[in-house]
């Protein structure tokens, strides 16, 4: 047995998971395998009945009072806007709660964690840490909210490094567990009814670096006034800090300046790379996310050199920046990851000449921040719950159709961009979530991705014949 799939504390103890998806079966598993008695709860018959196949109990309310722990998984509120009533009672009762991050933490050993949190771009950077490292020779291994529950992990040797995505709903109930880097992406408000308010959603970030030591790091990128603000905060502190921008070279930091990799880490600025034609990382965003990467891995020790290997060979992540096809002189990309307005700003300033396919399930988001990006677009498809108030506030701005589902979406952007003869790109970049229509961003992006394939291949047929 791996020892990342078996947590022996609390062998012959009764432990209860509420939430189950896939961290909580994870942790349920590793739980079971550690010899303890697992009680569980989810709202969904279907998840229970897969944590009893694993040798799960299902829970009674009388269950909760005997809990030696009870580990809540990330999509379960244990405060805002209201606590589980499993959650609730476990509280009232004295029962000790956390969540499969910090259990985890007690397996790892001298192993190296790097952790990665931010609003937007926290797959990216974390997979691109964990490429970095692999192509400069070292083991290293990829889990947290990226889709690999931690207690998925199979652990190796003792010197590789784990890279760890981390939202703040993993973070909000960490306790002891500490990154030797701890890498601060941006913060824009979001997920403000989870953590009751922006202030509740900036301090379950910022436990990102409660329980760092001396010589442990903190990589901080500084272009939003409240990332600004943590760095400030960490600079007295005893970790070393290394700031990322690209507005500037900080001193002891890393930039981006007019596409050049910067490096003053050591002191002196450098050069070490260019972004331009990494087509992986097209973007500010993402060369924000790369020089964020960068960083950390020199953090670990790599030098510069051995830093840089794997940026050209990095080829990104399903539904962020995909290119999924081309027709004549039309792209077609797929960036469902693209949830909340601040995000689709961001793929929007990638392009010109943009028939774009937005909506989905609002958020709290204000879709007027996207209106100076609107000289870009040609024209916008709108789908879902959202249609009408993206319409509302593009109205006068750019052409609007309202298009009601994905599908019909698609082939009406292709239909006005092979029209016009001209370049152009087909994003779907919905600034929304998608829980109207899909299971989440990555069901609403594979169906995407197959939907363009389908044309394509009618499109070949076609001319074949």
């Amino acid at each position: 047995m791996a020892m990342a799939t078996a947590l022996h504390r609390f062998r012959d103890r009764r432990v209860g998971v509420v939430g189950l998806a896939r961290s909580g079966l994870a942790v349920a598993r590793a739980l079971r395998a550690g010899g303890a008695e697992v009680i569980a709860w989810d709202d969904d018959p279907a998840a229970l009945q897969r944590a009893m196949e694993l040798g799960a109990w299902p829970g009674e309310p009388d269950d909760i009072a005997e809990l030696a722990v009870l580990v809540v998984s990330p999509g379960v509120p244990h405060l805002h806007p209201a606590p589980h009533p499993v959650v609730a009672q476990a509280r009232a009762a004295g029962v000790p709660i956390t969540n499969d991050i910090e259990l985890f933490f007690e397996v790892v050993g001298p192993r190296p964690i790097v952790g990665v949190t931010g609003t937007n771009g926290k797959s990216t950077t974390t997979a691109l840490i964990h490429h970095l490292l692999r192509a400069a020779g070292k083991p290293a291994q990829l889990g947290g909210n990226i889709g690999r529950p931690v207690f998925d992990i199979a652990l190796g040797e003792e010197r590789e490094t784990l890279v760890l995505e981390l939202s703040s709903f993993q973070l909000e109930l960490v306790e002891r567990f500490a990154c030797r880097v701890a890498v601060w992406l941006n913060l824009t408000p979001d997920h403000l009814d989870r953590h009751g308010g922006l202030e509740g959603y900036l301090a379950a970030k910022k436990r990102i670096f409660r329980a760092q030591k001396a010589g442990d790091w903190a990589v901080v990128c500084i272009d939003d006034p409240y990332s600004r603000a943590v760095a400030a905060e960490l600079s007295g502190s005893a970790r070393p800090l290394i700031r990322v921008s690209l507005n500037e070279v900080p001193e002891g930091g890393v930039a981006v300046i007019d596409g050049a990799l910067i490096d003053a880490i050591a002191g002196s600025a450098r050069s070490v790379a260019r972004l331009e034609g990494l087509k992986a990382l097209r973007g500010r965003h993402n060369q924000q996310n790369a020089a964020a990467a960068y960083a950390a891995v020199r953090a670990l020790g790599l030098a510069p050199e051995e830093a840089i290997v794997g940026l050209a060979t990095f080829t990104g992540l399903p539904h962020r920046m995909e290119e999924v096809g081309r027709i004549d002189k039309v792209i077609i990309v797929n960036d469902s990851k693209a949830t909340n307005p601040d995000a689709a700003s961001k793929s929007l300033a990638c392009f010109e000449r943009i028939f774009w396919i937005a909506g989905g399930r609002a958020g709290s988001d204000n879709f007027a921040s996207l209106l100076p990006y609107m000289d870009r677009v040609q024209k916008a498809f709108l789908i879902g719950e959202a249609a009408p108030v993206i319409a509302a506030e593009l109205r006068g701005r750019v052409a609007v159709e309202l298009c009601g589902t994905l599908d019909a979406a698609l082939a009406a952007a292709l239909e006005a961009a092979l029209a016009s003869g001209e370049e152009g790109v087909v994003l779907l970049a919905p600034a929304c979530k998608s829980f109207d229509q899909f299971k989440n961003f990555e069901e609403r992006g594979d169906v995407f991705r197959n939907l363009v394939r389908a044309r394509l291949n009618t499109l070949e047929g076609a001319r074949a014949a």
